[in-house]
C-alpha cells in the first residue's frame, strides 16, 4: 500500500475523485481514505499545514497501515529564479530551514540524527512519470486554468526543498534562505518533517511540489483555486503514470 499526503484536501481532491472501493478511518481529527487508485492499494489523507501536523499524520500512517512508501504532494513557493508558477519540483534533499539548536548543534542540524538534510527515495521513476505527465499536460489541465495562472511551458526540476513553520512572502526572507541553504529551490511547510519521520522509521519517501508562487511580496494567488484546478490535477497525472 502507498500513502499519499497533502497539507490541504484541495491538493488531492482529483485523486479522491478517482479513488475506488473507498473506506474511511477517523483518527486524530483526520480522515484517512483507503481504497484503490489506478489498481494500486492506497491511503490518502490531508495532514493540515505545518511540520507538527505533517509529522503526526505520517507517524499515524506508518503505525496503522502496511505501507511500502509515502508520497507527499502539494504546492510550494519558488525561491530560485529559474522556477515559475506551474513548474514541478521533485524533492532531493529536505532541510528544516527554521531549525537552529546551536551552540549544541550546527544550524539546520537535526539533534541526535546529526544530519542537516534528509534524502528522498530514488526518484528516477517519479521523474519519468512527471515527464510523461508534462508530455500529456492538456489531458489534465484546462487551457483556461493554465492561462489564469500564467502557466505556459511548465517543467520538472529535481532539487532541494526547505521546510519551516512560516509562510514565506518577502524578498528579504528569500534572500536569507538563499544564503543559508543555497541549494534549496523552493520552500514549504511540511516536507522535511515527513522526511524525518520516514527516515527514523525506515520508510521510503518521495515529494512532489507544484510551484504556486514566487514566495515574494506578490504571493497572493487564490491557493484554493490553484490547488483544485492545477495542483490536484498535476498529482493525478503524475501518479497515474507512476502507478502504471
Amino acid at each position: 500500500m502507498i500513502a499519499i499526503i497533502s497539507a490541504m484536501q484541495e491538493e488531492i481532491q482529483a485523486l479522491l475523485n478517482k479513488l475506488q472501493n473507498v473506506k474511511t478511518s477517523e483518527k486524530g481529527m483526520r480522515t484517512y481514505y483507503i481504497g484503490t487508485l489506478f489498481n494500486k492499494d492506497v491511503v490518502l489523507v490531508f495532514s493540515r499545514w505545518g511540520k507538527v501536523a505533517a509529522a503526526a499524520t505520517t507517524t499515524q500512517l506508518i503505525s496503522d497501515f502496511d505501507l511500502e512508501e509515502i508520497i507527499f504532494t502539494g504546492v510550494a513557493g519558488g525561491i530560485h529564479s529559474d522556477l515559475n508558477i506551474g513548474d514541478i519540483v521533485i524533492g532531493k534533499n529536505l532541510y528544516q530551514h527554521d531549525l537552529n539548536a546551536s551552540p549544541f548543534y550546527e544550524k539546520f542540524e537535526i539533534p541526535i540524527l546529526k544530519k542537516k538534510f534528509l534524502k528522498t527515495n530514488d526518484s528516477t521513476k517519479l521523474l519519468q512519470a512527471t515527464n510523461l505527465f508534462l508530455e500529456n499536460y492538456n489531458d489534465y489541465i484546462q487551457t483556461n486554468d493554465a492561462l489564469l495562472f500564467d502557466i505556459t511551458t511548465p517543467k520538472v526540476v529535481f532539487g532541494d526543498i526547505a521546510s519551516g513553520d512560516q509562510f514565506i512572502s518577502s524578498h528579504k526572507k528569500i534572500k536569507k534562505l538563499n544564503k543559508g541553504i543555497p541549494s534549496a529551490i523552493c520552500v514549504e511547510m511540511e516536507g522535511a518533517a515527513v522526511a524525518q519521520i520516514c527516515y527514523e522509521y525506515e520508510m521510503p519517501f518521495s515529494i512532489i511540489r507544484i510551484i504556486s508562487d514566487k514566495a515574494n511580496d506578490n504571493a497572493t494567488i487564490d491557493f484554493s483555486k490553484f490547488s483544485n484546478s492545477i495542483a490536484s490535477n498535476y498529482a493525478l497525472g503524475i501518479l497515474k503514470n507512476y502507478f502504471a
